[in-house]
């Protein structure tokens, strides 16, 4: 889910059954990082306040990802009244303070991959981007036939869908087999900040990979995606419809139809109009013309070490 991306794929894969570290909201007393030994930093970002760690955990490879949560409006007066200031500057009306808030106000969200392979450590390397345009026929003899020689496992999908995993976080559920999805939470989203709201729209269906397989005898499905799914949140988080980026991307992060919900006030990432398609212009865009997604040209971002830009090159296409 939501990869996307983040990544949601791997989080997404343990099943209730090897789920060892307890119940959702229980302090863990077996820290998966406690024998973490530092390789390299992938990646790190002072505005997203984030950064990507690869290393090792007991021989084998891991991704940490530490990533600082956001401000919550609820616990502004604690932090506030609690936290302790060191003066920095004091200019005339002006001052800045080193503010040390109470562990309990000042947490990090930590995500941890492991074993990790290198496809995760190279998802989250730094690397130059590319952008990529894929036609009709690009992605049947280019794109299709890289996608179907690559492993590119969605068990963890099947696994929600099979309620094997992540049963107790799914918000709604439509069970119709052709016009049926789950709703759920994306890990990006804390679910403590309406501002951030993320979540996901998993098909039942199996046989779409992504918005390239559809055609107007999917209408029936995107409609009862965006209607019930917006009914939803709305009931649920007094989000109404008009405050909400509903949207595909391309190309997708794993390849099981599914669909974005998020907040405007949220800048999500791959929301941006090399990636994201919005749900309300597929829908038109199928209503017109049946095969539209088989045949138009689509633009999408490829990073530089990615195996399908390799194969636009060899192409002749970049």
């Amino acid at each position: 889910m939501a990869e996307s991306e983040n990544d949601r794929t791997t989080k997404r894969r343990k099943t209730d059954a090897d789920n060892e570290h307890g119940d959702v909201g229980e302090v863990s007393s077996d820290s998966p990082v406690s024998d973490f030994e530092i390789t390299r930093i992938l990646r790190e970002c002072s505005r997203e306040k984030n950064i990507f760690i690869h290393g090792k955990v007991k021989d084998q490879d891991a991704v940490v990802i530490l990533e600082k949560t956001p401000i919550r409006q609820d616990t502004l007066s604690k932090l506030l009244k609690s936290s302790q200031l060191k003066l920095e500057m004091k200019n005339d009306i002006y001052s800045t303070y080193q503010l040390q808030a109470p562990a309990h106000l000042n947490e990090i969200k930590m995500t941890v991959v492991c074993p990790a392979t290198e496809k995760h450590v190279k998802k989250y390397l730094h690397q130059e981007v590319f952008l990529v345009e894929e036609s009709g026929e690009d992605y049947r003899n280019i794109t299709l036939p890289y996608i179907s020689s690559q492993s590119f496992s969605v068990q963890w999908v099947h696994n929600i869908l099979e309620k094997k995993a992540e049963a107790d976080r799914i918000v709604f559920e439509d069970p119709d087999p052709d016009t049926g999805f789950v709703l759920l939470p994306d890990f990006k989203w804390d679910q403590k900040q309406l501002q951030d709201l993320y979540l996901i729209a998993i098909v039942h269906r199996r046989d779409v990979k992504s918005l390239r397989d559809l055609t107007s005898e999917h209408l029936p499905l995107l409609t009862n995606i965006r209607s019930k799914g917006e009914d939803t949140i709305q009931r649920q988080y007094d989000v109404p419809p008009s405050k909400l980026r509903v949207y595909l991307h391309y190309q997708p992060s794993y390849y099981h139809l599914h669909i974005h919900f998020t907040s405007l006030e949220y800048n999500a990432p791959g929301c941006g109009v090399e990636k994201a398609h919005l749900l309300s212009d597929v829908i038109q865009n199928l209503q017109a013309d049946s095969s539209y997604y088989h045949n138009r040209s689509l633009a999408f971002p490829l990073r530089a070490d990615d195996g399908l830009l390799l194969r636009f090159k060899e192409a002749g296409k970049l």
